[in-house]
């Protein structure tokens, strides 16, 4: 007899439900975070720009504040977000700070359709993260390690963003280096084995039965996005090759003449990130900087007169 305690996540696998009775169930929030796999999530932080995003392909869109600095970041004004839920068709995402569970439960009596408690804007509270299965919305947890990754997962994170360098420099060297060491060690995992699972459990700090849930399906138990740095079309398919679901694209992809062109070629790219032919079309004439310090693809432009009869 099937455990009911489990819950269908990817084919015949399962991952523990720890709240069967509740109303919340973890089951609902892992199929609606499902929903955005082989998609970007665009941060804006207007109406105009989630318009953008909408109508570039985006498969959501994040609300943020525009970045201060010397500021501390929190949610959003609830009235902002409102006016973007109406401006757009696309779900929407937004922030609050670790730990804080009333920015939570703001946002969950506003409706939005994801939370993102993200350690980049504000740490609420130092040691402990949001009991994420109090809270209806499913919830996305960012991590640079394996066993970071699994612990949210066990508070309820329906998502999992891996994430690099948050200064909105277009540097995605962080992005490759935690994502290469979360596949390097699920790698590892699936060579195990069962007896050694207890011991790789400890080292990485890791709930042992995710843990081993991991190992039998070969990847994060949730959707995994890569987030930080992601400015061109080929970092947003370096990331998909690399194993991930799909990307986070900052705010900084507006920041050029043709804001539109830039998220519809990285969606592209998410689509197509295995076609050679597709990737260097899109990113063809992209030749406006997204950031001041980001060095995108500034010297390809192939069209029919120069090699590029794609």
């Amino acid at each position: 007899m099937a455990d009911d305690t489990a819950v269908t996540v990817y084919g015949s696998n399962a991952i523990s439900d720890p709240n069967k009775k509740n109303k919340n169930a973890f089951s609902v929030k892992v199929g609606l975070a499902q929903m955005l796999r082989g998609g970007a999530i665009v941060q804006v932080t207007n109406v105009d720009q989630a318009k953008i995003a909408e109508s570039a392909g985006a498969c959501c869109v994040i609300v943020a504040e525009p970045s201060e600095s010397g500021r501390i970041s929190r949610m959003l004004d609830p009235a902002i977000i409102k006016e973007i839920q109406r401006a757009v068709g696309v779900p929407v995402m937004a922030k609050v700070r670790v730990g804080h569970f009333v920015e939570a439960q703001i946002l969950e009596a506003v409706g939005v359709d994801y939370i993102d408690e993200n350690e980049i804007i504000a740490v609420a509270d130092e040691d402990n993260y949001i009991n994420k299965h109090n809270l209806r919305i499913p919830f996305v947890c960012g991590c640079r390690d394996l066993g970071e990754g699994l612990r949210r997962v066990r508070e309820g994170a329906a998502m999992i963003r891996t994430q690099g360098d948050i200064s909105g420099s277009g540097n995605i060297v962080d992005t490759v280096r935690n994502v290469r060491e979360v596949m390097g060690k699920i790698r590892v995992l699936t060579n195990m084995d069962e007896d050694e699972v207890f011991t790789f459990a400890k080292e990485l700090g890791a709930p042992y039965d995710i843990l081993a849930q991991t190992k039998q399906m070969g990847r994060l138990p949730v959707v995994h996005f890569a987030a930080g740095g992601i400015t061109t079309p080929a970092d947003a398919a370096l990331m998909m090759q690399l194993g991930c679901d799909g990307v986070f694209v900052g705010s900084e992809v507006f920041n050029c003449s043709d804001p539109y062109r830039s998220v519809r070629a990285i969606v592209q790219a998410v689509r197509n990130y295995n076609d050679a032919h597709i990737l260097a079309k899109v990113s063809s004439g992209l030749n406006d900087p997204i950031t001041s310090t980001s060095n995108a693809m500034t010297g390809l432009n192939l069209d029919e007169n120069n090699g590029g009869g794609y």
